[in-house]
């Protein structure tokens, strides 16, 4: 475990109603105790909260309230080692929920915080599309052949669409990123190379993807030392707490979520206000289409949700999300959302 200056930043009552945000430090003390109660988490970064006495620690270790919630319930965690949000400081603390009392940790390179983390004999196959992305050799060829075939289908390549992207997010500029279902983290390294925002959390349920990422990021030396981080979650359970999260991408993704409704809900949900989500994915047919293929279309197409544009605004705007706008061009289709 990390050794770290001793230091608690009260975030989670505010000792200045006035000012929310307002924070400082204190030297650590047992008789301070825990709230359960739920607090609005506005900060980019950790904040720490005060311990009951079962969880003291010595002084010379950090003990905080982190970014990331509980999957389960998703109460804030409490974190236990170095603060920051890189590969090494992820790698190197400990997780806990102090309601469900389950504990979260990295493994290999990435932080596991699916609700299935950690045990022993449950086993959960998800569908199809889901499980071949978990496949070895699929996160290998991922970018090396496999993601430039997407241009077959109108896809612009990755730096038009990472160029794209940053122009829907200049909202969210210096702000935190999750990039969801990174797959080998292809946009992911490119976010966190920009320096465009705090940092980046490199998001996927594929534990093989999240390990190519991470390869990949030690091949670049301007990147190991940069503010990203691997963590294993479901998009339709995302770890956050509501309203933490500056920004959202989701790269040729959505088509492979389980339940895209739910997915885009959740994004919602930890979406700060003014917050934006960008989305891009294969459309099942566009208005340009002629009538008699669409039938066709469809039955190939069954085994992926691939979604029409009007399905793709219908449920950004059910979801709560407003000032909707895309770009198409044959099946590729890049979209953008705010959280009001």
């Amino acid at each position: 475990m990390a050794i770290a200056s001793p230091s608690l930043r009260s975030l989670h009552k505010p000792e200045f109603p006035k000012y929310p945000c307002f924070s400082y430090n204190l030297r650590f003390r047992r008789s301070l105790h825990f709230s359960s109660r739920p607090f609005p988490f506005t900060v980019r970064a950790s904040s720490a909260v005060a311990l009951e006495p079962d969880l003291s620690t010595p002084q010379n270790q950090t003990v905080e309230t982190d970014l990331f919630s509980c999957p389960v319930c998703y109460e804030p965690l409490i974190r236990k080692g170095p603060p920051g949000l890189n590969l090494e400081t992820i790698y190197r603390s400990g997780f806990k929920c102090k309601k469900c009392n389950k504990s979260y940790s990295s493994k290999d390179a990435y932080l596991d915080l699916t609700v299935t983390a950690g045990l022993r004999d449950y086993n959960e196959v998800k569908p199809a599309g889901t499980e071949l992305f978990r496949s070895p050799f699929v996160s290998f060829v991922y970018e090396r052949g496999w993601r430039q075939n997407f241009n077959r289908s109108g896809f612009p390549g990755p730096d038009e669409e990472f160029r794209m992207a940053q122009e829907y997010f200049k909202p969210a500029e210096g702000g935190i990123l999750v990039d969801v279902s990174c797959g080998s983290g292809l946009f992911s390294r490119k976010f966190a190379k920009s320096g465009t925002y705090s940092a980046v959390i490199a998001l996927d349920f594929s534990e093989n993807m999240l390990r190519q990422c991470n390869e990949f990021i030690k091949q670049d030396a301007s990147l190991s030392a940069s503010n990203i981080a691997l963590v294993r979650a479901d998009v339709s359970r995302l770890p956050f707490s509501s309203g933490s999260i500056d920004a959202v991408h989701a790269g040729a993704a959505l088509h492979c979520w389980p339940s895209p409704s739910n997915a885009i809900a959740e994004i919602s949900r930890i979406l700060r206000s003014g917050g934006v989500f960008v989305g891009s994915t294969f459309l099942r047919y566009t208005s340009s289409t002629p009538w008699i293929i669409r039938p066709f279309r469809e039955r190939i197409l069954q085994n992926y949700n691939y979604l029409t544009e009007e399905e793709i605004e219908d449920v950004c705007t059910s979801c709560g999300l407003t000032n909707y706008t895309k770009k198409v061009q044959q099946s590729f289709i890049m979209f953008s959302a705010q959280k009001p």
